[in-house]
């Protein structure tokens, strides 16, 4: 996290961002809010386990999942500039740069995608994954169901997930595996495919490997991608 509050720091200096214009306001979306009505019902939001937590900056928003959620209200500076002792407080640092570097023009797709969106994500993973890396062994971290169901037919897939309450269960014959399993898996592997609350949960380091690749997806990582010159997949987002 030093590294993206330096990177942020330093976009306030360059673009000029005077910290007493502005105010941060984050609020909590609903999973209605966050997803609309999408046609299944298995998302981890939809559970109540995690929430979106969006911020507004200059009319743009930015969105951050987390396991602690909350409203809070602070300047820019003090956002930016806070300890980050929790999932909360990173929640609220990640949303807020999202939503600031989405005012510049800077990261686009900053909103969740909503109903069908959903669905249309998991329809053109597949192709991008063949795209870019052939026909690779997949270590997905972080249990999102329609991208476990198109690409177990299609390639090798392990899968690893916080939430002790999916642990053991198996999604298209995939079995889901606790944290414990990543480093094994992460040698196992050709790509890396994390999902974007592990920079609330601050494991995001480890998914970031030498020499083999890494692609974070999701709206919560748009900023920190950016910032780190790192890989995204997040074709639906708004």
């Amino acid at each position: 996290m030093i590294t993206l509050k330096k990177e942020m720091n330093r976009i306030i200096r360059d673009y000029k961002i005077k910290d007493g214009l502005v105010k941060i306001k984050t609020k909590v979306l609903s999973p209605e809010e966050a997803i609309g009505n999408p046609e299944h019902n298995d998302y981890p939001i939809q559970k109540g386990r995690e929430r979106l937590m969006q911020a507004n900056f200059n009319g743009a928003h930015g969105v951050a999942f987390t396991d602690m959620f909350g409203s809070y209200e602070a300047s820019l500076y003090e956002i930016i500039n806070m300890e980050l002792k929790n999932n909360f407080k990173r929640a609220i640092f990640i949303s807020t740069i999202n939503a600031v570097l989405c005012s510049l023009n800077l990261i686009e797709k900053t909103d969740h995608c909503k109903n069908e969106g959903l669905v249309n994500c998991q329809k053109r993973i597949v192709d991008f994954i063949r795209k870019e890396f052939s026909k690779p062994k997949i270590f997905q971290a972080g249990l999102q169901p329609r991208f476990v169901e198109a690409l177990s037919k299609e390639f090798e897939v392990r899968i690893t997930d916080m939430d002790e309450d999916n642990i053991g269960k198996k999604v298209n014959g995939v079995i889901v595996e606790s944290p414990e399993k990543a480093e094994e898996n992460i040698k196992w592997c050709n790509l890396i495919f994390v999902t974007g609350s592990t920079f609330v949960n601050e494991t995001y380091k480890q998914f970031i490997v030498k020499d083999k690749p890494t692609v974070f997806y999701g709206v919560t990582c748009a900023g920190a991608v950016y910032l780190l010159n790192l890989k995204r997949y997040c074709p639906e987002g708004l």
